[in-house]
């Protein structure tokens, strides 16, 4: 069987691991865990995804700069190993307001970070440099500058990082991804991608902080501006409300908006069917529409055109489908979550198709054993795919360097959106062309002591 060269991008031969790498206390060698950020995302995909590996993995510490959102954590996690593993047959949950006191903990061999944008490119950099392997929700960074300088040091120290883009561990995603590789629809020409878009919002007054929220370090390399409930999450004693989607992701201080949310996860399945991964568009245009007031500021209704140098163009805009379409000179291949159930035949996926073809036969045919076969993660699963890596200490299926061209995909993106004109990107040299005010936009001031430059 022919494998991507892509496959296991800048993958080390397997190697025999040290015993530190697994924890020399751990059950069986299993990996021991820790989660920084315990919010919404950790508790619907981290923890979800990586309790059930409990024969692989455990988690031994959790770290929020929301004491209740910690204890919530706390409490998650060691009511599912009693019920699982029995009373005294796991180590009880660390707890930690500073996430550097705990990656100061060398029986920590892997940390999982689901924090808001702001922190992703950052904690994880300290992960590294502190040995240990990371699983990096999506976005990779709040800016193109911090997600090199990510990249960079993931590359430097060695470490395994897995970014949060779980669809490339999904079957259609794959399959789709195979079937344009080998071109069973000719020289892809168009991509049009539809993603979900975010509401205005209100004004919103002052409100005291509360005791629990560290919220200085929250904002950390961001402006200081003045705390209301809707500009970070929930803070209510009923927990089911206390994890809906929070308001810190309509602010553009801390993200893009939906440009990153969502696109990060479907322009990073554009660039691995284009074989397009490690580098990224070389023209952009955009038009949005952005509030002209109330505290949630990112844009709305948008259309993005990015021009590849392979001769494809990549469409973006509320007003598509969710999901993929790409056009070829052969034939169209449509991809989405949609109805999908991980471990089901495609065929039997009811109402509307996670995949379709203009020909259904593109996709009865499958991939041949002679042709590219691209990774495959474990039972098409993204977390077990991470563990295995750290394992195998062979790249993951979505490692640094694709994560951030991804996200720099996006980013781009929404420079056009925001100068409301074309720009000409380099993706060797990761500037614009002749055009210093969208240059000055591959960065953000960073608030000291926090940062990815103090870091780097």
């Amino acid at each position: 069987m022919r494998t991507s060269r892509r496959d296991f991008l800048g993958a080390a031969s397997l190697a025999i691991v040290p015993s530190r790498v697994f924890g020399q206390s751990a059950p069986s060698n299993t990996i021991r865990m820790a989660q920084i950020g315990c919010g919404r995302i950790a508790r619907g995909s981290e923890f979800n995804g990586l309790l059930k590996h409990h024969a692989l993995a455990r988690y031994v510490a959790v770290c929020d700069l929301d004491s209740v959102r910690v204890a919530d954590a706390k409490s998650l996690i060691e009511t599912y190993y009693e019920k699982t593993l029995g009373p005294g047959k796991y180590d009880k949950v660390a707890t930690y307001a500073n996430y550097r006191e705990m990656l100061a903990d060398k029986s920590i061999d892997a940390v999982c970070i689901s924090t808001p944008d702001h922190w992703h490119a950052q904690p994880a950099m300290e992960a590294a440099l502190a040995g240990k392997d990371v699983y990096l929700q999506k976005p990779a960074s709040l800016t193109i500058a911090e997600g090199r300088q990510m990249a960079d040091v993931i590359k430097r120290t060695g470490r395994i990082l897995q970014l949060g883009s779980q669809q490339r561990s999904d079957i259609q995603f794959r399959l789709a991804c195979e079937l344009i590789r080998n071109g069973r629809i000719g020289k892809i020409k168009e991509v049009f991608i539809g993603l979900p878009e975010d509401p205005s919002g209100n004004v919103e007054l002052e409100m005291p902080v509360p005791g629990s929220l560290k919220y200085e370090q929250w904002l950390g390399s961001t402006p200081l501006v003045y705390y209301t409930e809707n500009r970070v999450h929930p803070q209510t004693p009923d927990i089911g409300r206390r994890y809906d989607r929070p308001g810190w992701l309509r602010c553009e201080q801390f993200g893009a908006g939906m440009i990153t949310g969502w696109g990060a996860h479907h322009i990073d399945i554009a660039h691995w069917a284009m074989d397009t991964e490690l580098s990224g568009p070389v023209d952009i245009s955009a038009t949005a529409q952005f509030p002209r007031q109330g505290l949630w500021d990112v844009h709305g209704p948008y259309h993005v055109r990015a021009a590849y140098a392979n001769g494809a163009t990549v469409y973006m805009s509320e007003k598509y489908p969710n999901g993929l379409r790409f056009i070829g000179d052969d034939g169209w291949i449509w991809v989405t979550r949609a109805n999908n159930v991980p471990g089901r035949p495609l065929g039997s996926l009811p109402g509307p198709q996670a995949l379709d073809a203009s020909d259904r036969r593109i996709i009865a045919t499958g991939i041949k054993d002679g042709e590219l076969h691209l990774h495959a993660s474990p039972q098409n699963d993204h977390h077990l795919d991470w563990l295995t890596s750290i394992r195998t200490r062979r790249q993951p299926v979505a490692p640094a360097e694709v994560g951030h061209r991804s996200c720099s995909a996006c980013l781009l993106s929404h420079a056009a959106m925001r100068l409301g004109r074309g720009l000409k990107w380099d993706p060797k040299t990761e500037r614009f062309l002749d055009n210093e005010e969208a240059n000055q936009m591959l960065s953000r001031q960073q608030r000291a002591p926090y940062g990815t430059n103090s870091v780097a």
